[in-house]
C-alpha cells in the first residue's frame, strides 16, 4: 500500500479537466479558479513523476498515463461516493440493524417480512446477512439470529428456538430406486443423523457437497436428491409441496439464538421485532 496518497483534491481537479477536456471548464464545475486547476494538476504530476496532459495554448489532452489515471480515478471516486452516500443509513431515527444467515433470511425471515412490516411499519429494518458470526462489539449491528452463535461480550444472549432435523427429498424422488446423497456441514452431515440414531434411508457417503444450508435444502427442493434439513427453515418447500420427509424420525438440530448489544436492549424498536419475532417462531 502507498505510503503517501495525493491529496484528494488534486484528483477531483485532474479527473474534471479529464473529463471535460478544459482546465477553464474543469474549474467552473468545481467552482474553482482556472490557476488552482492548474496548481491542482502540476502538484499530482510532480507526485506521478510523469505528465498526464498534452499542453497546446488553450487545450490540453491526456497522455497515455492520464488515460490510465482517469479510469482509476473515476472508479475511485465513484465508490467514495456510493459509500458516502451508504452513510445516509446511519442517520435514521428509526432503523433496526438485523444480522442473520443467508439461509435464515432466505427461507424463513423474507416469506414473512410483510407480516413484521404491516405490524410495525415504523420501524426502518435492514437485513445485514453474513456467513460468519459477526462481532457485534465492533460492527454496527442492533441485534443477530442466527443458529451458530454464542455469547459475546456487551450482548445479551438468549435461545430462541430448538430445532429438528430429518431426511427429505422432492416428491417425484421418493420412488426412485437410486437418489444422489446431498451432504451438509455442521448438523447438516449425515454423521450426525447417524449419531442420533437416525434411520437409513439410502444415504450414501459420497454426492454434491453444500456449505450453505439455505443451497442445501434449495438442491433438495429442486428435486436433485436427499438432504437432511432443518424443519424450520423447510417449513415452507413441504407447504408447497417442493419436499417430502423420508422417516417419521426427527433428532436434534441447531439451537436458533439471539444476540442483542447492550445499547439495543432497551430500544423500542428491537422490542418490537424479537417480540414479533418469538411469536412468529411459536
Amino acid at each position: 500500500m502507498l505510503k503517501h496518497w495525493p491529496p484528494l483534491n488534486a484528483l477531483r481537479g485532474f479527473e474534471a479537466a479529464a473529463r471535460l477536456g478544459s482546465f477553464h471548464k474543469a474549474a467552473e464545475a468545481l467552482n474553482l479558479t482556472q490557476s488552482a486547476i492548474s496548481q491542482q494538476i502540476r502538484s499530482l504530476e510532480t507526485y506521478l513523476e510523469q505528465p498526464l496532459f498534452h499542453r497546446s495554448g488553450r487545450s490540453v489532452s491526456l497522455t497515455d498515463a492520464g488515460h490510465d489515471l482517469l479510469s482509476t480515478t473515476q472508479s475511485l471516486l465513484q465508490h467514495l461516493a456510493v459509500g458516502i452516500r451508504r452513510l445516509d443509513q446511519y442517520r435514521k431515527p428509526n432503523q433496526l440493524v438485523v444480522n442473520t444467515s443467508p439461509a435464515f433470511a432466505r427461507h424463513w425471515l423474507l416469506p414473512r417480512l410483510a407480516d413484521f412490516h404491516q405490524r410495525c411499519p415504523q420501524v426502518d429494518l435492514w437485513l445485514f446477512t453474513s456467513f460468519e458470526v459477526p462481532d457485534m462489539a465492533t460492527e454496527t449491528i442492533d441485534l443477530a439470529i442466527r443458529d451458530d452463535l454464542s455469547a459475546q461480550a456487551e450482548c445479551s444472549f438468549s435461545v430462541l428456538h430448538q430445532d429438528l432435523l430429518y431426511p427429505a427429498c422432492h416428491p417425484s424422488l421418493l420412488a426412485a430406486s437410486a437418489r444422489t446423497t446431498l451432504h451438509g456441514e455442521r448438523e447438516m452431515d449425515w454423521s450426525h443423523w447417524q449419531l442420533e440414531g437416525g434411520e437409513d434411508v439410502g444415504q450414501q457417503g459420497k454426492g454434491l457437497n453444500f456449505s450453505d444450508p439455505g443451497l442445501l435444502l434449495d438442491a433438495a427442493s429442486e428435486g436433485l436428491g436427499v438432504a437432511l434439513v432443518s424443519q424450520l427453515l423447510a417449513r415452507r418447500a413441504v407447504e408447497e409441496g417442493r419436499l417430502q420427509a423420508l422417516s417419521v424420525q426427527r433428532v436434534r438440530g441447531p439451537a436458533w439464538a439471539c444476540l442483542v448489544h447492550r445499547d439495543s436492549q432497551d430500544d423500542l424498536l428491537a422490542r418490537q421485532f424479537l417480540d414479533w419475532l418469538r411469536g412468529a417462531l411459536a
